[in-house]
C-alpha cells in the first residue's frame, strides 16, 4: 500500500495486513481489476470526498463504471486497494475504513 493515510490509520489502530503487494513491484491491469471485482460482493471506492458503493449482489455496474472507480490515469489499479473477504476498498476514506476495517 502506498497511501500514507492508509498506513497511518492501520498503524494507529494496530491492524496487521495479511498480505501486502506493492503496485510498484507488480502491475495490476484492467483485467486484474475486473477479476477482483468479479470475486467481490461489495466495492467501496473513495476519490477525494466522494465514496461510490456497489452492492454487487444487487446491482451489476458496467465494466466502464468499474474501470472508472478502480483504475488510475495510467490504467493500473488505484492504490491503496484493500480486500477484506468479499469486500474491496479502493482509495482511502476514514469513515469507510472505520466502518469496514475496524469491525
Amino acid at each position: 500500500m502506498t497511501c500514507g493515510k492508509t498506513q497511518e490509520f492501520l498503524a494507529k489502530n494496530k491492524i496487521e495486513i495479511g498480505e501486502a503487494v506493492s503496485t510498484r513491484a507488480k502491475t495490476f491491469t484492467e483485467k486484474d481489476a475486473l477479476r477482483m471485482a468479479s470475486d467481490a460482493d461489495q466495492i467501496y471506492a473513495a476519490r477525494g470526498k466522494k465514496v461510490v458503493h456497489y452492492d454487487l449482489k444487487k446491482e451489476k455496474p458496467s465494466k466502464d463504471d468499474l474501470k472508472k472507480i478502480m483504475l488510475g490515469p495510467t490504467g493500473n489499479l488505484r492504490a491503496p486497494t484493500m480486500r477484506i473477504g468479499k469486500t474491496v476498498i479502493i482509495g482511502f476514506d476514514e469513515g469507510v475504513y472505520r466502518e469496514l476495517v475496524l469491525k
